[in-house]
């Protein structure tokens, strides 16, 4: 399995991005993906989640109603379109892939769920 993230950049606050993923090597019809970001000296914290099988999504309370993942069936591809940017926003960002959704939320959320890992893109805003 092979995750190529892109999508990253330099943006002000307020600004946009959207974040792509793009998977190969393996049928995505079971799998859940998510959005992970990483700031310098911080742990790894869970930003979206979506299972492709219904596109059902979760997302952490401080990208709610600014962030919106979304998956493409053709193009096996999520993205993560990012509005209303903030500088604490800015991140390494990390996508993701469970082989099996896991219907458990709180596993959902833990990078240990995912066996599958992006190169990562940085998003930087500036203040």
């Amino acid at each position: 399995v092979q995750l190529q993230a892109s999508g990253g950049g330099v943006v002000p606050t307020g600004g946009s991005l959207r974040l792509s993923c793009a998977a190969s090597g393996r049928s995505l019809g079971s799998s859940g993906m998510a959005w992970f970001r990483q700031s310098p000296g911080k742990e790894r914290e869970f930003v979206a989640a979506i299972r492709w099988s219904t596109a059902s999504t979760d997302y952490v309370d401080s990208v709610k109603g600014r962030f919106t993942i979304s998956r493409d069936r053709a193009k096996t591809t999520v993205y993560l379109q990012m509005e209303s940017l903030k500088p604490e926003d800015t991140a390494v960002y990390y996508c993701a892939l469970d082989p099996i959704y896991n219907v458990d939320w709180i596993s959902r959320t833990r990078p240990p769920t995912y066996d599958y890992w992006g190169q990562g893109t940085q998003v930087t805003v500036s203040s």
